[in-house]
């Protein structure tokens, strides 16, 4: 398994040495001679063209397995984050390989986690982990690779959904990737789902609350909140009480950093989209833990966009916050954010939808501003369409 990091840099032609990565950046900028014009100069790839098995042998090498297990004698699920990263890069170079040329003239990137379902709450440290996955569907410039992970036990574990987009080597600029060529009416059936996939997540951006006012239900509920929260002694809109079992939504958050060391990179001296994916997990489940007062599981990621590059030496801010609770469910949002120390400037790089699960009764979370009220509305849109999914 340990061979798929180092396959993609002998694709990209990336070092190894921190001291050499301005040589090798150079390098690859004069592959841009070999980036097509358009996508018809691309030879069509079929789906097994793509299809890669990979097997992370935690039950037959313990070493290896200090690096993943948790204290809860369970895999750190962080680690997960960072192995399927690494496999849908690698996927999607599998697809645009041409085996013509030495290097790969894509810098391919992760663009967004479209989805991750849970199949099973707990994953075993001392089973070997198998991983498979494959292109599933293909745009001009951007390629879902689409991806199943499973263990002796349990014939599947997770399913994952990442969108990767292709760049030119200095990743300045979209570059074309191979069509897609189907083989049969299942094929057919897989890459409807990613048009449909596609959809959806067009229509959740053009209805997002940072652009549209919400729907006269989701009033509704906003104001059956307030209403709940006011004083019925002093009948003022200024004065709030807490209702029983809830807590505020102020008081459900967890911050933390980061500084971006150059040991996190990716091949293309940027900080791993896994790395960032991993310490977002790992913060969002702390709070969920700590909200709770129990251990949570988690059922799903959601919705993960990677609005910026994360340059090395950068300061990374992390903060989760619980927006949306339902039953035994927690509905946690990380928003990261990347600070110029010299311009004092914050830039949004991504932001993170987690659905947590807890075998215990939990306080219902409270908005009280009317910002608050919109994440309370966005978290309660993520988990419903995680509800959706899994149903």
């Amino acid at each position: 398994y340990f061979n798929i990091r180092n396959r993609l840099r002998e694709i990209v032609g990336a070092s190894t040495n921190w001291k050499d990565h301005q040589q090798a950046l150079a390098e690859r900028a004069s592959l841009s001679q070999n980036l097509a014009k358009s996508q018809d100069e691309l030879p069509a790839k079929t789906m097994k063209d793509s299809a890669i098995e990979a097997h992370l042998p935690l039950g037959t090498q313990p070493a290896l397995r200090e690096k993943y297990l948790n204290y809860h004698n369970s895999v750190r699920f962080g680690r997960i984050l960072e192995d399927l990263d690494s496999l849908a890069v690698l996927i999607c170079y599998s697809h645009t390989w041409n085996e013509e040329l030495q290097r790969s003239p894509l810098s391919i990137v992760t663009a967004l986690v479209d989805q991750i379902d849970m199949r099973q709450n707990i994953i075993f440290p001392d089973c070997d982990i198998k991983f498979t996955g494959h292109v599933t569907w293909v745009g001009k410039t951007s390629i879902e690779a689409t991806m199943h992970m499973s263990q002796v036990l349990f014939s599947n574990v997770l399913d994952a959904t990442f969108v990767m987009v292709a760049r030119d080597p200095e990743n300045k600029r979209a570059a074309f990737v191979n069509p897609l060529k189907l083989e049969g009416p299942e094929e057919e059936a897989i890459f409807h789902q990613g048009e449909v996939n596609k959809t959806r997540r067009v229509e959740l951006s053009t209805a997002s609350l940072l652009k549209v006012a919400p729907t006269a239900e989701e009033r509704t509920l906003v104001h059956s909140l307030f209403l709940n929260t006011l004083d019925t002694r002093t009948v003022s809109f200024r004065s709030r009480v807490l209702p029983p079992n809830s807590m505020w939504m102020e008081d459900a958050k967890m911050k933390g950093l980061e500084i971006c060391h150059p040991q996190e990179r990716n091949i293309f001296n940027r900080i791993f989209g896994g790395f960032l994916m991993r310490k977002a997990y790992e913060l969002g489940w702390a709070n969920a833990c700590a909200f709770a007062g129990g251990r949570p599981t988690l059922v799903a990621v959601d919705d993960i966009v990677f609005r910026k590059p994360v340059e090395i030496g950068s300061l990374l801010l992390l903060s989760s916050q619980v927006c949306y609770t339902e039953g035994i469910h927690i509905q946690v949002r990380v928003h990261t954010e990347v600070l110029d120390p010299l311009t004092r400037q914050h830039n949004t790089t991504n932001v993170f939808h987690f659905t947590f699960r807890v075998e215990k009764d939990i306080p219902a979370i409270v908005p009280q501003s009317y910002g608050e009220s919109m994440l309370y509305l966005d978290g309660k849109r993520h988990f419903d369409e995680t509800m959706r999914s899994q149903g």
